[in-house]
């Protein structure tokens, strides 16, 4: 609904939910206040049950961030951002949303561009490349973007 999906819904079901943020061609329907100098938006299913009960509940996409300071290291738990709270209106500790001993959990969701039909582009390599782009390669036969 608030974006232009090109790919096969098994293709998502593959891919999310997870550790994955999917870039497509944003629809008219999405508030054009949320990355306004952009046709694209990124579009994530965190497979996480405090999340996806929150999303649930909500009746529109939810406009999100990630609880650290661009280039950081990602946090996984809320006492990882305290130094953020005093500029937070809310913190809401839904436990951990990852393997806090595993460096790979640090590294985000993996990012893929797949607003061009047939072609994908990496944007952020993130926790989950490899099988990420197995999954688009082999499975699906797309073809990666030149840069």
């Amino acid at each position: 609904r608030y974006c232009q999906v090109n790919v096969p819904d098994e293709l998502l079901r593959d891919l999310l939910p997870g550790p994955v943020t999917l870039v497509l061609k944003r629809s008219e329907e999405l508030n054009k206040d949320l990355n306004p100098f952009t046709s694209l938006v990124g579009v994530r299913i965190p497979n996480h049950p405090f999340v996806r009960d929150l999303a649930r509940a909500c009746s529109g996409p939810l406009a999100l961030t990630s609880a650290n300071i661009s280039c950081q290291a990602s946090t996984l738990t809320v006492s990882e951002f305290q130094d953020l709270w005093p500029q937070l209106s809310l913190v809401i500790d839904g436990g951990p949303i990852g393997d806090i001993q595993s460096p790979e959990c640090r590294l985000g969701s993996t990012v893929v561009d797949l607003s061009v039909s047939g072609k994908f582009t990496i944007i952020r390599p993130g926790c989950a490349l490899t099988s990420t782009v197995e999954i688009l390669k082999q499975k699906y036969g797309l073809i990666p973007e030149s840069s």
